[in-house]
Parts: structure tokens; C-alpha cells; sequence
């Protein structure tokens, strides 16, 4: 869901602030769609619509046994699946808003309050959007839960452990137990490690699925990007003395998220290896979008202001954990 929805405004057409109205609108939309087109959230989530007060994310498993050799003219065996684990998501309303004065209308800096007042609102809207949905995985890094702006985010996936766990139990078997959480410290050793852990993740009933990853996901850290850059940045292996073959090269997209800083902790530098193919095709990552953000405006009778507010709602989480893992972390799965 993008854009931007403008209420009715209350009694502005008579006002002062009448003719401002217009060129506010226009800078409001033209700063959403810029942010839109650079967004981090849109490459790393999948983007869903949503009608009710929250959406359940389910999933089901593989058929159990598969084809069957039944001899000519034989019967058609009776297969069979389960409901696999479920996620469910509750859209969160989010609010803000700022103020015009009539000596600012009067003076004519409406150049000063697109600038200030509506340019700061807009990129305080997204950069919500952004830091929430990096603080999900940063969260999810070291627990269940995360705080936000005083709000508790659900770090776990819909088998109810934390996304990033080095004990995934299957719904089927219980003690059938998979890891997306690595301490391997990133190199194009470890890289090819993890991907190919990753291509051998299995589902509920212990069949390798498609997972391929095709993306690393690092915070902007200056060491981090070097020793990625490095590892995938050349067709011949830098780690050898006869620069062998190096097979990562032009494999991946790379995503710097400034937003991911706080995963940074001590001599720890986790990165993530992610799959978005597979993100999009199994609900792994949902960013959920039930409200565009709305604005509305009207006179303060006050204080003679115009009040421009903002609503939304939305909310993140992690169904399936298929599609990421991450790497760098201490005490976890060593490969």
C-alpha cells in the first residue's frame, strides 16, 4: 500500500492559510513517493495489504509420502499433510503531527514550512518504518522480544522461538530441530558455508525445500563492508596464493542498512544472508499495511494554528525463518 490520503480540511478555505494548502499537499506527496522508491523496507519485507483488524499467516506441510509406484491400472494411494505453524500479525496504529503559525503564512515562508514542518514529518513517517522493521531483526538477533519506542515487538517466527535460533523445532517432530543462527564470522569460506546450510533447510516433514539465497544484508559498517566487498567483489579468490576461482563473485546483492547498526556489539559483527525469492513465495518477512498514512488539517481555535496530523496503520513480523539466517553471532552454530 503506498501514497498518501488527504482528509476533508475544516475550515481552512475561508482562513489565511487557505492558499497554502495546496503547495503543502503536493511537497507532502512528492516526499513520500522519493521515500518509497530508496525504501529498505520493500527489499527486505514482503508487502501485504490488510482489510481486518490483524491477518493470520498459516502454512501446511509437504505431502508425507509422495508418489507411490502402484502397478498398472493400481489405485491412487491417499496422501497426507498437516497445518503447519501459524503467525498472527495485529495492525498498530501510529500518530503524529505539527503546526503552521499565521505569522508564518502571513510573512510567506511557506518555502521554510516545507522544509521544516512538512519535510521533517515525512521523513520522521519513514524513518519509522525503516528503524521499526530493522529493529525486528536486531532484536531477533539476541531474543524473543525488542522494545520500540515503547512499544514490545514480537521477534519470534510462527514456530514461536525466536526468527534467529539455533533450534527451529519441526511442527511434525519436535525434537527435529534446524538452525538459522551462525557464529561464523564473515568471510567467502563461511559465506559459501551458510548458503549452503541454508540450500539444505528442510520443512516440518524433513523435506529439502528451495531455499536459494541471492542476498547479504549487512549494517554500514566500514570493516563489515570491506571483508564483504572483498569476498565477492573479484573473480578470483583473494584468500589463496594462486587466486583460484572464486564462485561468489557477481552471485549476490548487497544491502547496506545504516538501520542495522545496533546489531554492532563489541567484537561481534553479524551479517545476514537472505533469500527473497523464498520470502516472497512463503510469508517470511511481512511488512502489513491496513491504513496508508492519512492527513487531515484544521484551525486551532486556540491558538490560530494549522494543525496538519498524520495516521497510520501497520505492523512487521516474521512468519516462516526459512529465508534468512545470520552469521557473526557468538555462541551459536559453528559450521
Amino acid at each position: 500500500m503506498a501514497g498518501i490520503v488527504f482528509s476533508k480540511s475544516s475550515g481552512l478555505n475561508d482562513s489565511v492559510y487557505g492558499k497554502s494548502e495546496a503547495p503543502i499537499k503536493a511537497f507532502l506527496e512528492e516526499r513520500v513517493r522519493a521515500y518509497e522508491e530508496g525504501s529498505l523496507v520493500n527489499k527486505l519485507f514482503k508487502m501485504v495489504d490488510s482489510d481486518n483488524f490483524g491477518e493470520k499467516f498459516g502454512s501446511m506441510t509437504s505431502l508425507a509420502n509422495g508418489f507411490q509406484p502402484v502397478g498398472e491400472g493400481g489405485a491412487y494411494p491417499n496422501d497426507e499433510k498437516q497445518e503447519g505453524y501459524s503467525k498472527f500479525l495485529e495492525n498498530i496504529t501510529w500518530k503524529d503531527q505539527f503546526a503552521i503559525t499565521e505569522e508564518m503564512i502571513e510573512d510567506n515562508k511557506i518555502l521554510d514550512i516545507n522544509r521544516t514542518g512538512a519535510r521533517g514529518f515525512i521523513d520522521q513517517y519513514h524513518l519509522t518504518r525503516e528503524k521499526y522493521a530493522a529493529q525486528l531483526l536486531i532484536g531477533a538477533v539476541s531474543g524473543t522480544t525488542t522494545s520500540f519506542r515503547g512499544l514490545t515487538m514480537d521477534c519470534t517466527s510462527n514456530d514461536n522461538v525466536a526468527l534467529f535460533s539455533t533450534a527451529h523445532p519441526s511442527k511434525v517432530n519436535a525434537s527435529d530441530t534446524q538452525s538459522n543462527k551462525y557464529s561464523n564470522e564473515f568471510s567467502a569460506a563461511n559465506l559459501g558455508k551458510i548458503e549452503t546450510a541454508m540450500q539444505n533447510y528442510k520443512d516440518d516433514n524433513g523435506e529439502i525445500l528451495v531455499v536459494a539465497p541471492d542476498t547479504i544484508v549487512i549494517p554500514n559498517d566500514a570493516t563489515l563492508k570491506n571483508t564483504v566487498f572483498a569476498a565477492i567483489g573479484a573473480d578470483k579468490s583473494p584468500e589463496t596464493a594462486n587466486n583460484g576461482f572464486n564462485y561468489q563473485y557477481g552471485r549476490w546483492n548487497v544491502i547496506v542498512n545504516p538501520y542495522l547498526n545496533g546489531v554492532l556489539s563489541g567484537d561481534d559483527k553479524p551479517y545476514f544472508i537472505y533469500d527473497s525469492k523464498y520470502n516472497d513465495a512463503y510469508n517470511g518477512l511481512i511488512f502489513m499495511d491496513r491504513i496508508p498514512l492519512t492527513m487531515r488539517s484544521w484551525v486551532d481555535e486556540n491558538t490560530g494554528n494549522n494543525v496538519w496530523s498524520g495516521r497510520a496503520r501497520f505492523v512487521c513480523g516474521a512468519n516462516d525463518w526459512r529465508e534468512i539466517a545470520v552469521g557473526g553471532v557468538t555462541g551459536a552454530t559453528e559450521l
